[in-house]
């Protein structure tokens, strides 16, 4: 018989070398074989451990961030000890239903999850050669997106809000009523919450319970007292998470991140913290790189047929367009829809400025098949009969309405009852997108058929008779 092999774990190699701690920065000198990104722990004197990562490496000297923050390390007693491998989450189907904490641990007070895998947060990107090209519709319930700015399987399609606006309760909506229309699909909602406070996440948590919204779905909570390190590790633990039961369990996967603000202003604070440059307006300079690790993990992979799609969700400073969040945000993601301060005071929600919103790939999922043939032609009418009227109600404000003509009278009329009946909905109406293009044709039938000039006249004969007298 051969003589049996015994197989030993070598235990890990402990430093007593801190020479510095800054802020939630540590410095560990003489260490051996250390890697970036890798995960270290602290054991303080009194027996309690904290987490943190390898943020950069110089022979032999190693720069953490603390997860947990620095207060009450003792520098020279306490012991660092490196794990050889990055932040890890532990992935599988029971995720559904659950609530956890940004470092991807249960805040339910329900059992820890017993993992089917275990994967680094920081994915694999996906080879280009391999995507495929988003084409199919995503229903949100919410008429100005699925009949203004369609959203489609596989895209990124930001919203750009404002301090003050209702985009907490708009994610909340999309994440309750987002659907394939395909039948017998699987469909989910990862819901990654960062730096919020205590009650908003809170408002989160119920109403999905509320709605049972929340047994298709995995949240995960990062408050605003948290560790900014920790902020940076939720969005990926969300896409993580999104990636397992897109790719392994055929889903598809619904990913709302809100807010990148609060994100970017943690990658800020980590940045200044290290001394590096700063870029525009003091956010680092590697700010594209770094969302684009993020919104690239969206998408479609041939032969698999689950996906995620992304709604990343962020309040511009002051409302600026312009600002190096949202500009950098526009850059990567495939259009916006933009929440209007002036639309949220006269009382319509949601607010959303459907001139200045754009989803870039809304006629690939619209049509015959997807939603229905004459989908293109009226949203294409509703632009035009909007813009008109805002022109007139624009010159009237200058002029005064006698200035105006009959037909601008009209149009004046029709972006107000636009506004009125189609952007504005109840928070918990879900609308289907048939329902949506119907009130579309109820608006139009308001105005002049020789108008109609961007609607097929097929289209007009076969759907225009039904909506004159219900108009």
């Amino acid at each position: 018989m051969g003589e049996k092999k015994v197989y030993t774990v070598q235990p890990l190699k402990e430093y007593l070398s801190t020479q510095e701690i800054a802020g939630p920065l540590m410095l560990v000198e003489g260490v051996e074989g250390v890697k970036y990104e890798e995960l270290a722990e602290i054991e303080l004197p009194s027996g309690e451990i904290r987490r943190g990562r390898v943020l950069e490496v110089h022979k032999d000297r190693a720069l953490l961030q603390l997860f947990e923050g620095a207060t009450g390390i003792d520098v020279p007693s306490s012991r660092v000890r490196f794990l050889g491998r990055g932040v890890e989450l532990g992935v599988s189907r029971e995720m559904l239903g659950r609530v956890f904490d940004g470092q991807g641990r249960p805040i339910d007070d329900g059992p820890e999850i017993i993992p089917e895998e275990r994967r680094d947060i920081n994915g694999s990107p996906i080879n280009p050669y391999a995507r495929d090209y988003p084409n199919e519709f995503i229903q949100t319930g919410i008429s100005c997106i699925d009949g203004l700015n369609t959203l489609v399987r596989g895209q990124k399609l930001p919203i750009f809000s404002g301090s003050g606006l209702p985009h907490q309760q708009m994610a909340a909506q999309i994440a309750r009523q987002a659907n394939v229309l395909s039948s017998g699909e699987g469909f989910s909602v990862v819901f990654a919450a960062m730096g919020i406070t205590f009650e908003e996440a809170q408002y989160f948590i119920d109403d999905f319970r509320r709605t049972g919204a929340i047994d298709r779905a995995v949240l995960f909570m990062n408050l605003a007292n948290d560790p900014a390190i920790e902020r940076i590790s939720t969005p990926r633990m969300a896409l993580t998470a999104a990636e397992y039961l897109a790719y392994e369990m055929d889903m598809h996967v619904l990913v709302i991140l809100t807010d990148m603000t609060n994100y970017c202003e943690a990658l800020r604070e980590i940045s200044a913290a290290r001394k590096e440059i700063p870029g525009r307006r003091g956010y680092p300079g590697y700010l594209y790189t770094d969302l684009s690790s993020i919104y690239e993990r969206a998408g479609r992979i041939k032969d698999r047929r689950g996906s995620i799609t992304q709604i990343p969700i962020l309040t511009m400073p002051e409302d600026d367009k312009t600002h190096p969040i949202a500009d950098l945000t526009g850059y990567i993601t495939e259009g916006q829809i933009i929440l209007s301060r002036a639309m949220h005071k006269k009382g319509i929600y949601p607010p959303v400025d459907v001139m200045q919103s754009l989803s870039r790939l809304k006629d690939k999922g619209i049509g015959e098949g997807k939603t229905r043939k004459d989908h293109a032609d009226v949203f294409n009418q509703l632009f035009s009969g909007y813009a008109r009227g805002k022109e007139a109600q624009e010159l009237a404000v200058i002029l005064g309405e006698a200035a105006l003509s009959d037909i601008d009278r009209v149009f004046f009329k029709f972006a107000d009852e636009f506004e009125r009946r189609y952007i504005a909905q109840g928070d918990h109406e879900d609308r289907g997108v048939f329902e949506t293009l119907d009130l579309g044709w109820r608006l139009l039938a308001a105005l002049p058929k020789a108008e109609l000039k961007r609607i097929r006249p097929e289209y007009l004969d076969e759907f225009l008779p039904k909506f004159l007298t219900t108009s």
